[in-house]
């Protein structure tokens, strides 16, 4: 059985569609303890078997913020300051992973996110890692008002 969450940012300028055969409250919950995450309260989960569908209403009004090693989307409303996902393109395609505190329903996943420390991580680590643990994902923009 499939379940589809759904949420977005404030404004609503970007809403998220996480689709997912397992249980949300058996979805891992991670913590990235970078200063981005830590400073916008990042919790992030995915399924690698799931989809999550990124829909933006106003492109303009999307910020893709890149730091680090420089690999990596943090999808950000520029109206409200929201950060919703970050996506990863791949030689398969895009990967990603969801902002939890985005998403309307949030009860299976009030518990305690697993801290994670990625800053020692190699680009090459880094895509490994993601590409067993992220999940497909796409980004599809509006026209630019």
């Amino acid at each position: 059985m499939t379940t589809i969450l759904r949420g977005g940012c404030h404004c609503g300028n970007i809403k998220v569609a996480f689709e997912t055969a397992r249980e949300p409250e058996a979805l891992p919950l991670r913590a990235c303890q970078c200063s981005f995450c830590r400073r916008h309260g990042g919790i992030t989960t995915s399924d690698p078997a799931g989809h999550l569908r990124v829909e933006v209403s106003q492109r303009d009004m999307l910020t893709r913020y890149r730091f680090a090693l420089g690999i990596t989307d943090f999808l950000i409303c520029r109206t409200c300051g929201v950060y919703v996902a970050a996506v990863m393109e791949t030689e398969d395609g895009t990967l990603g992973v969801l902002n939890v505190n985005v998403l309307d329903d949030r009860e299976p996943f009030a518990r305690q996110p697993e801290p994670m420390q990625y800053g020692a991580e190699a680009v090459e680590d880094r895509q490994t890692r993601r590409a067993k643990a992220w999940m497909p994902a796409d980004v599809a923009t509006g026209d630019s008002r």
